[in-house]
């Protein structure tokens, strides 16, 4: 079933994904810019005892789920909702689900129940589940893996044995809207592959340890499909996706990938930075180039996609009133707080009447533990 930016396939027997694709946001947390869009997808499992719905959707697609639900099943027959993580874009639906199943049972880590409850302002039924905490409906069995930090503290998996299929919440996912619902070929992965690691960058990327952490909790599992709470379900590869988050968790670098990040008010650095880019361009280097000037403005979130897997960082700006020129200043932040790894950095910059920039940009990104091999500082035009 499609319809209204809706879409509901089985996945197996008695399984279905309710997908909403959201068209609609364009800063993902009011922070990230994501023109592609993102999906919101929720699961619900069909058993002899009742329903089990697996995640829901962002409160603005309430009534859209609740119409969905009902093409399907009694809401009436909702038994329990696993909650794998609180945050609104996973749990916005949850009290508009609520006024039509009161007697449905909330299931999640300990902490999410008093997050949930005031959220929204609600009282629940919930039942708090242990880490390997094995559910038994019917004949279904649900083991819950704790998987704290991916990206919140009471964050959660469950595998699903006699399918196994791992419902993965945000680890696993990406962003954009795909147009299939699987990974269904390599096309359709290579066009989504840079939407998670964009995901992966600005939602994962500060907690990246952990993914490593809960990546080997999961490794005993014989996982034959993930069904994450954004992008594709990977049926076809699923080991794939899990490698892929394993190397960003890691660092590693996509060879002879460089990105230059830079401001330039008056043209100076600029004038600088494109010499630097074309010698790297002549020697086969793969450039990505991000700008703030008077007539561009880059998106955040593109510099910290583009980051994670490069080998090295180039970063030039002007001194600006005895300090770091302010969008640079507050991009570098963003890159320490979502990424803070050992890459090498050149930094070039440009002053006036007193050079400073380039020293605090180094101070910055050291800080930050990136290594930075040189500072390039010029009075003036090049």
């Amino acid at each position: 079933m499609t319809a209204n930016n809706v879409i509901v396939k089985e996945i197996s027997r008695n399984l279905y994904i309710l997908r909403a694709n959201d068209n609609e946001t364009r800063f993902f947390e009011a922070l990230w810019k994501i023109p592609e869009g993102i999906t919101y997808n929720a699961y619900l499992l069909l058993t002899e005892e009742g329903a089990v719905l697996l995640d829901l959707w962002k409160k603005s697609f309430s009534k859209k789920l609740i119409e969905t639900l009902k093409c399907i099943i009694d809401l009436k027959d909702i038994k329990y909702v696993i909650i794998h993580h609180a945050e609104p874009d996973h749990t916005g639906s949850l009290p508009e689900l609520l006024k039509h199943n009161d007697k449905v049972t909330v299931i999640g880590q300990p902490l999410a129940k008093s997050i949930l409850e005031n959220f929204y302002r609600i009282n629940l039924r919930f039942k708090p589940v242990k880490d390997r905490e094995e559910l038994r409906i019917r004949e279904k069995t649900l083991k819950i893996i704790h998987t704290p930090w991916l990206h919140w503290p009471e964050t959660i998996m469950t595998f699903l044995e006699e399918e196994n299929i791992l419902f993965s919440c945000d680890a696993f996912g990406g962003y954009s809207v795909p147009s299939s619902v699987f990974d269904e070929n390599d096309e359709v992965i290579a066009k989504y592959i840079p939407y998670v690691r964009k995901y992966f960058a600005t939602v994962i990327g500060h907690y990246r340890n952990f993914v490593i952490k809960n990546v080997e909790k999961i490794s005993n599992l014989n996982i034959r499909i993930i069904a994450p709470a954004h992008g594709l379900v990977w049926v076809k590869k699923p080991q794939d996706i899990i490698n892929y988050y394993v190397k960003l968790a890691k660092g590693e670098a996509e060879v002879g990938k460089v990105t230059v990040l830079y401001s330039s008010m008056y043209g100076n650095v600029e004038s600088a930075i494109s010499e630097v880019t074309k010698m790297l361009l002549s020697k086969g280097f793969k450039v990505k180039v991000y700008r703030f000037t008077g007539k561009h403005q880059d998106a955040l979130s593109d510099i910290v996609s583009d980051i994670i897997d490069s080998e090295a960082l180039i970063v030039g700006a002007a001194t600006y009133e005895v300090g770091i020129f302010p969008q640079i200043k507050h991009v570098l932040e963003i890159i320490i707080h979502k990424l803070s790894m050992e890459k090498p950095v050149l930094i070039i910059s440009s002053y006036g009447w007193g050079g400073i920039a380039g020293r605090k940009i180094s101070k910055i990104l050291t800080d930050g533990r990136f290594k930075v091999f040189d500072v390039i500082e010029f009075r003036g035009a090049t």
